[in-house]
């Protein structure tokens, strides 16, 4: 498979999740329900009557009435089903976007179109009339075309997006702007859509209106790998950087920086995130400044020997180290860490030693507190206290961190 076509089918698979997300948000009461890839890839439950949803995305394809004919033959596989008694009556829509070729498909669908050009077709040089393998009479066909609704001019997946992205904007029980409603929302969907999309047993994957949105309705950044391919590593990171580590966010506030580590982390890697975060997050060049300020840094996950010889080689390259002990075998003081940064003492970070210290801290801080958690699969750190901003932030490497802040 080219990369080309990797993307195209990628972007399909994405089609059919973001017309899931569509029509969840598009649905007139918060109890009715939807079925990911039911009958079809959609079934909608409206307390009226089912309808299985058929969505194709064919962005780079002429419209032919070949394409439709097969999704259109299983359709009508399902209501011969049902005139069995053997599942219950329902409406069908297929819903595809095409390139071109449109205008060759002209409805409402005839009997005789149907029959010809959506039923009939050539398999093993064998001509197969599906509607008579079907024992299907005319008067039964026309019951089917008057349940099924046929769509191949469906909006691009670009239209499709961004009028996901203006619902979730504009859900009240969300208030966020465009880049929660994407990052947030839209991502916290994308999941949980998949999720279900998995789910062997049909009332698993079947959904209500209000649960969906319950279920999004959280402002946290853990990306899904379905959002993570969407929308692309470097512009992810790119635009995490624009929202919460641009030039003009920069205000004398408290910053706590929470990364980890792996096993087999890199010292370099390390020490260049310290250093990054000191020279961007710190302000005591000038004497005169009343407002100087410094980060605090967490590490998770590094082991205290690995701790103290970090320590240890960022004192020799200079840098001051406060870390709250005033010497070996010391008790930790909070009124040391909390030594304000100035021109004067040169402190350019204090390191926080233990995570239960972070808490601690934030609550006997009296200044604007933010806290930045940057994790590999889930966070490891949470506060009790609701006036301190936590941006969690979900990466994959170590010098992912250097690329958004």
């Amino acid at each position: 498979m080219t990369d080309r076509t990797a993307t195209d089918t990628i972007k399909g698979y994405f089609y059919q999740f973001d017309l899931s997300i569509l029509k969840l948000l598009e649905l007139k009461d918060e109890n009715h329900k939807i079925t990911v890839e039911g009958i079809e890839d959609i079934d909608i439950d409206n307390a009226t009557i089912e309808t299985a949803v058929q969505c194709k995305y064919h962005s780079k394809t002429e419209y032919n009435h070949s394409v439709i004919a097969k999704p259109i033959r299983l359709m009508l596989n399902h209501f011969r089903e049902v005139l069995n008694g053997k599942e219950k009556r329902i409406n069908y829509n297929y819903y595809g976007h095409f390139k071109t070729g449109q205008s060759k498909l002209t409805l409402p669908l005839t009997l005789d179109f149907l029959k010809d050009k959506l039923l009939t077709y050539k398999k093993d040089k064998k001509i197969h009339k599906h509607y008579d393998e079907l024992k299907l009479s005319d008067k039964e066909l026309l019951d089917f075309i008057n349940q099924l609704e046929i769509n191949v001019n469906a909006q691009s997946y670009e239209d499709q997006l961004l009028q996901i992205h203006n619902l979730l904007k504009n859900q009240t029980e969300f208030s966020s702007d465009d880049f929660e409603a994407e990052n947030y929302f839209y991502n916290n969907a994308l999941k949980l859509i998949s999720f279900l999309a998995i789910k062997e047993k049909k009332t698993d994957r079947t959904i209500s209106k209000k649960k969906f949105l319950e279920d999004i309705n959280s402002k946290k950044i853990l990306f899904h790998k379905w959002f993570i391919e969407y929308k692309g590593r470097k512009k992810l990171l790119a635009d995490l950087r624009k929202e919460f580590f641009t030039i003009y966010n920069i205000s004398p506030f408290e910053r706590f920086f929470l990364f980890e580590v792996n096993p087999n982390y890199s010292k370099s890697d390390l020490k260049s995130v310290i250093h990054l975060i000191s020279k961007k997050w710190t302000d005591i060049k000038s004497a005169k400044n009343p407002d100087t300020f410094c980060p605090y840094i967490y590490i998770n996950g590094l082991k205290k020997s690995d701790l103290i010889t970090l320590k240890t080689e960022l004192y020799t390259e200079g840098y001051k180290i406060n870390d709250g002990y005033a010497f070996s075998g010391s008790t930790f003081n909070i009124s040391l860490i909390k030594e304000k940064a100035t021109f004067h003492n040169q402190i350019k970070f204090k390191i926080i030693n233990e995570l239960n210290f972070i808490e601690l801290l934030l609550s006997e801080i009296s200044k604007t507190k933010e806290v930045y958690q940057f994790f590999y699969k889930k966070p490891f750190f949470t506060t009790a206290i609701t006036s301190v901003n936590v941006v969690n932030i979900q990466i994959e490497e170590l010098n992912d961190i250097k690329k958004i802040i």
